[in-house]
């Protein structure tokens, strides 16, 4: 940093790397600078600043510098200076009149340092952030201009306020000078000043692009914060309404951000009533220990309201102002109301998805049954974004004490009325198979039931509504005590046939080939029983392990399942599940675009003694 010699100007220079944290820099610069100036001012210069100037100056600094580092530059300088003694408009200084109002102008430059023909301007990032900083000069600034040199660009700006000197004063002694600020205005009804109008039309359009399609409310106000502080004010807090009708504290920001926990702390003492539904900004009490620098100030409340209600509120506060400005006033206003749809909208998601959430955990057991002798294991991954349940489902529960059913289903379709029909067909299985209806007795009436709905369904939807079909692997388990193992009865309704995986490594299908259910409400189903021995495992897929595709080829072909089980010789239940999911999932580069779910039954050894593994995980 250095000092001019001239009497009339205090010069204060920084040099930063063109980083990411070369904005927060120079904003950190430039208000200590305006802070020593002030309480060491050289003859001439004001012993007070604007709080407004120092902070305009400082967004617009920020800006541009987040401008100089998106353009790709090495180096950014930061140069400051207060002129006094100018007429308005004049880029020279002229001697300071000996009485009467003077101006005070703040000046300050931002150099941008990079190589030759970088960065060049276009549609994208770096261009919108210089354009945005631009617009900024345009509406905030007194003056300002940009040269540009071969490696170099300087944008500068200046920011004027209108000294008094006071009556009777030595105008070459350090009496202090009366600084006029920007009037408050008070905050009825009238128009805003037109500079801070077009800077608040831009900000608001950042406003809404950063919180659209935020789908988390605490998030909403997070970014609620960030935007307004430094920008509209030193610090704020967002409260948001609860359930049972009181407000919680969602978020607190502060310029200084080693005070954000003792505002939060001081902001907490006092909350805002949770039914304001006036939209006008509302004057609350200075929190103490709201702002350690400058302990004064002004906050303003402002209702979160969006459909009629009330969401929450904000609060902003300014230190060292009595009173905010209309136009702060304004565009805070128009944030909060942004804030609150993005809130109701945030709010309106989480309960569509707790709902999903809560309706997709009925469609799946909780917990898979224990069977005496029997290892099992299920893998089960839907396909679909953010769901917990898609179109394929199990199941695995007792009939008495000796007998267990299980299942493995696919309905057709990946929507939420394909989830629906899971969560039936689960339900209707077990409701049957209580009644005491076998595997075939239960599929030819499943089966009915298929067919009946989707001719009621065509009846009243057309052709399409009607389209539901169910392919469905189910079967019955009884454990040999004795012998060990347990004795299968299974049928495959137009589904990925079970395999069986003998103890020497051969593998064979456990079941015949048969129609979806729902096709024909005449069709007939048949069962095959056998013995799944001490050893052996039986391995139930969904098609969306057969079907996995890379290019023109499937999993399956030529029997790649079955080649794939040959391997798992040895292995436990739960390892040849994950076998089998590693498999699909390495199968193709591609992401797997159907439900997957793997079911394992595995008849323990007896005494606990397994064969030698065929391969290693």
């Amino acid at each position: 940093m250095g000092t001019s010699a001239d009497p009339r100007e205090s010069v204060s220079r920084l040099r930063l790397p063109a980083d990411e944290l070369a904005p927060s820099a120079a904003r950190r610069f430039l208000r200590i600078t305006l802070g020593d100036l002030a309480a060491s001012p050289a003859p001439g210069v004001p012993a007070a600043v604007s709080e407004r100037l120092v902070d305009d100056a400082v967004l617009l600094v920020s800006e541009l510098t987040t401008a100089a580092v998106a353009r790709g530059g090495f180096e950014v300088d930061i140069g400051c200076r207060l002129e006094t003694g100018l007429d308005a408009g004049h880029a020279i200084p002229a001697a300071p009149p000996p009485d009467g109002p003077r101006h005070v102008g703040l000046v300050v430059e931002v150099l941008d340092r990079h190589l030759t023909g970088s960065a060049p301007d276009g549609p994208d990032l770096r261009s919108s952030l210089r354009a945005h900083g631009l617009q900024l000069l345009g509406a905030l600034a007194d003056s300002w201009g940009v040269t540009c040199r071969q490696a170099e660009e300087t944008v500068w700006f200046r920011l004027d306020t209108l000294l008094e000197a006071r009556p009777g004063t030595d105008e070459s002694g350090p009496a202090p000078a009366t600084v006029h600020h920007a009037p408050a205005l008070d905050l009825m009804p009238g128009p805003p000043p037109e500079r801070p109008e077009r800077a608040g039309a831009t900000f608001l359009a950042e406003v809404s692009e950063l919180l659209a399609g935020q789908l988390d409310e605490d998030m909403v106000t997070a970014l609620t914060g960030q935007l307004l502080v430094p920008r509209l004010a030193d610090w704020c807090a967002v409260w948001l309404t609860t359930t049972n009708g009181r407000m919680r504290l969602s978020r607190v920001w502060h310029r200084d951000e080693q005070q954000i926990r003792s505002l939060r702390r001081a902001v907490e003492q006092e909350r805002p009533p949770p039914s304001t539904l006036s939209t006008t900004a509302l004057s609350w009490p200075w929190p103490e220990g709201a702002d350690a620098a400058e302990p004064g100030g002004s906050a303003l409340m402002f209702p979160l309201v969006a459909s009629g209600r009330c969401h929450g509120a904000l609060l902003i506060g300014r230190a060292g102002l009595p009173r905010m400005t209309d136009a702060v006033v304004r565009i805070t206003q128009d944030v909060a109301r942004r804030a609150a749809q993005a809130v109701v909208t945030a709010r309106h998601y989480t309960r569509q998805a707790d709902i999903s959430h809560s309706l997709q955990r009925r469609q799946l057991p909780t917990s898979l049954a224990a069977i005496p002798g029997i290892d099992t294991a299920i893998v089960y991954e839907p396909s679909g974004e953010g769901q917990t349940v898609g179109g394929d489902f199990y199941d695995l529960f007792p009939m008495g004490e000796s007998r267990w059913c299980f299942l493995l289903g696919d309905v057709c379709g990946h929507d939420l009325e394909a989830m629906s029909v899971t969560g039936l067909a689960r339900h209707l299985v077990r409701l049957l198979a209580r009644e005491g209806h076998g595997v075939e007795a239960l599929l030819d009436r499943l089966n009915l039931a298929m067919a009946e709905e989707g001719a009621e369904a065509v009846a009243v939807g057309g052709e399409q509504a009607g389209s539901r079909f169910l392919s469905l692997l189910y079967g019955e388990l009884e454990p040999d005590p004795d012998a060990g193992g347990a004795r299968v009865t299974v049928a495959s309704a137009g589904h990925p046939l079970p395999l069986l995986l003998s103890a020497d490594g051969t593998v064979t299908p456990a079941a015949e080939p048969q129609m979806l259910l729902g096709i024909d409400e005449h069709a007939e189903f048949r069962a095959g029983s056998f013995h799944l021995a001490p050893g052996e495992t039986l391995l139930c897929v969904t098609d969306g392990v057969t079907e996995r595709r890379r290019g023109n080829r499937q999993l399956d072909d030529d029997d790649g399942l079955a080649e794939l089980l040959r391997g798992c010789v040895g292995l436990g239940a739960k390892a040849v599940a994950e076998r089998v999911r590693q498999a699909a999932h390495n199968f193709s580069p591609e992401p797997i675009d159907d439900d997957l779910a793997v079911l394992v039954l595995e008849a323990l050894p007896l005494l606990g003694v397994r064969p030698s593994p065929g391969a290693s995980l």
